[in-house]
Formats: C-alpha cells, structure tokens, sequence
C-alpha cells in the first residue's frame, strides 16, 4: 500500500492559507489524509484543526548547510521510513528536492510546481487545482472529483478556539461588534516599526485613524482591533495616538496568538488590510474584507473566499503604493461592506 500523499511548502501565513486549495484536492484525489512538510511558527496553529491533514513535519531552516540543522536530519529520517508515494512539490526552493533525494524520495513520485509558471496572472488558488490535478509518472490510485469544489481556501476553528473567545471577549468588554485592521505585514513583523513610507505597503497612521474614527461613528458600541505581532506593537500605538487614544480601539501586538485571531476572524464584523496574510486567512473564514494592495499584483495575489471581498490599489502595477488610496476610498468600501453580524453587530449605514 502507498504512503499517503506528501506536500511539500514552506510559505509565510498566507502562503499557507492559500495551500489549504491543494491539500484538500490531493486528500479528495487520494482518499487519504496529506501529510505536509513545511515550515515556521505559525503553520501548525493554523492548520491545527484542518480535516485533511495527516502529519505535519516542520523544518526550521532549508538553507542552513544540512550537517548544522537538525530539522533537516528529522525530516530525512522521516522521509526514509514513510515508502513511496505521490509527493506534490508545492516549492520551488533548491534545497528541498535536495532534500527529498537525501531522504530518499523517488522522482517518479514527484509532480513539481514550476518556476516558469510564476509569471502567469493567475490566483494561487488556481495554480494549485492545477498542480493538484496532476499524477507523478509512477501510477497511484485516484478517486475522480470536482476541482472547482476545492477553489476556495479554508480555514477551521477548533470548538475549543471558539469557548476561549467567549470567555476572552468576555473578559476584554469586546461585547459589541469587531472591526479588525491589519496594518502591518511581512517586513513589518521582522523589523517592527522600521517601516519607511516608501515601502509599497505603507498606510500612514493618520489614515488608519481616519478610517478607525468613521468605523466608531457608524458602530458605536464597536471596537476596533488592531492586529499585529509583539514587533509591530509600535506601529499599532502610531494608529491609536492618531485617532486620539480612543479606548475602543485596542492595540492587540501582545495578545492576539494565531489561534485566538482565527477564531475573531470567524465572528468579526469586518476587516480593514494591506495585502498580507491575515487578509487570506480572513477571505479563508468568510469576515467581510476590504484589502489595500501596493506593488503586488492583485490578479495574482487577491485574497478569495465565499464571503465579500473589496481590493482596492494596485491600477499602477509595479509603481502602485497603498500610499496611492485615499482614506475616503477605503471609508466608502468598509461602509459598502455588507458586515457580519456579531454579539449585537449590525451593518453600517450609508455615509
């Protein structure tokens, strides 16, 4: 009998949620959990409650030199006692399939993703239909499916998630309907405040307050959550000084771990984004969206989900800045959205 089917992907959070297309494509196909080899922190609290998951196998480090790394020594030693099986190279890295070779992976098992289809303006998520469609040349048993059926990432929030929020939100006087903002994003969270407003991806904080202060004027009783990592909390405090220190925005740097914003993405009322991760796992859970897009394309990078969805930027290509959008633009759009109800939610009215 096969091992069961392998993924292999080492991205940041969005890059991860937007994965979840293909690992539940290749479960259907395969009738059979996937195992998944990747990487950081955050991918194991994401993906903590996914169905079609099998083993998760984390490396730290796919450059490291492999005699310094001792992940890199787990994983092959794990690659060698799973047997043969189809193995979906979701990562283009060239010291992964070193390491699958070490670890004794046959390349007839493999259907690798190729670089060359990077350049294509198409969705991740569709890139993965693609790839997940596909049978490495050594023959392994398929069931048929519906691809489309697996288009949209998902995410899963544990009952467990959803009491502790009860009791956080309980504790917090987060009672009323949230609106959640994710100003920062990769670079950010590495460098903290080091965020010049020359980055594609930069808001100014009076901006964020602009937005913030309209949000509490059409939802009184809301809160607005500022989201983030611990290096980011300084940015955040940016945001909060500009709308006046008001007490219903919340700085949540310091306490908003992986699983606890997963499971406020699932009853939030809407978020405000850059392009960054949060925004997919948002898409992912259906929260009402609007996502501000710099230099990334958006035909290539735009979060998708069943639940609305407004982008906005990027009309410049390689030149646009998430300095180019007007905070009355993203006002309108956050006043269009068709909010989620929440603990007393209710949609904005029209400006």
């Amino acid at each position: 009998m096969p091992a069961r089917p392998l993924i292999v992907r080492c991205g940041a959070l969005g890059d991860m949620v937007l994965l979840t297309t293909l690992i539940r494509l290749v479960s259907a196909r395969h009738g059979s959990p996937v195992d998944l080899v990747s990487s950081g922190g955050w991918t194991a609290p994401l993906l903590q409650a996914e169905p079609a998951l099998g083993h998760l196998q984390l490396v730290t480090s796919r450059n490291t030199p492999y005699w310094l790394c001792p992940s890199q020594w787990a994983l092959v030693r794990w690659l060698r006692q799973r047997g043969r099986g189809p193995v979906y190279l979701a990562d283009v890295n060239g010291d992964m399939p070193r390491l699958l070779a070490r670890g004794g992976v046959h390349p007839d098992d493999i259907v690798a993703r190729r670089l060359e289809d990077d350049a294509l303006p198409m969705l991740w998520p569709d890139r993965w239909l693609a790839l997940g469609q596909q049978d490495p040349a050594h023959p392994y048993p398929t069931v048929p499916v519906q691809a489309g059926e697996f288009r949209m990432p998902r995410l899963v929030v544990p009952a467990h998630e959803r009491e502790a929020l009860l009791a956080w939100r309980a504790q917090e006087d987060l009672a009323g309907p949230l609106v959640l903002f994710q100003p920062g994003n990769k670079r950010t969270h590495k460098r903290g405040k080091v965020m010049t407003a020359d980055h594609p991806k930069h808001w100014d904080p009076e901006r964020w307050a602009a937005v913030a202060n309209d949000v509490l004027q059409a939802l009184p009783d809301g809160r607005v959550l500022l989201c983030g990592s611990p290096p980011e909390h300084g940015l955040l405090e940016d945001i909060r000084a500009a709308a006046g220190n008001d007490p219903r925005i919340r700085n949540l740097a310091n306490d908003l771990p992986i699983p606890r914003m997963l499971a406020v993405l699932e009853v939030a009322h809407s978020m405000v984004s850059v392009d960054t991760g949060p925004a997919h796992a948002a898409a992912a859970l259906e929260c009402p969206l609007v996502v501000m897009f710099g230099a990334a394309p958006p035909e290539r990078w735009r979060p998708i989900g069943n639940g609305p969805i407004t982008v906005l930027g990027g009309e410049r290509g390689d030149a646009s800045r998430v300095q180019d959008i007007a905070a009355t633009r993203v006002i309108e759009a956050w006043r269009a959205l068709p909010g989620r109800g929440s603990a007393g939610a209710t949609t904005p009215p029209a400006p």
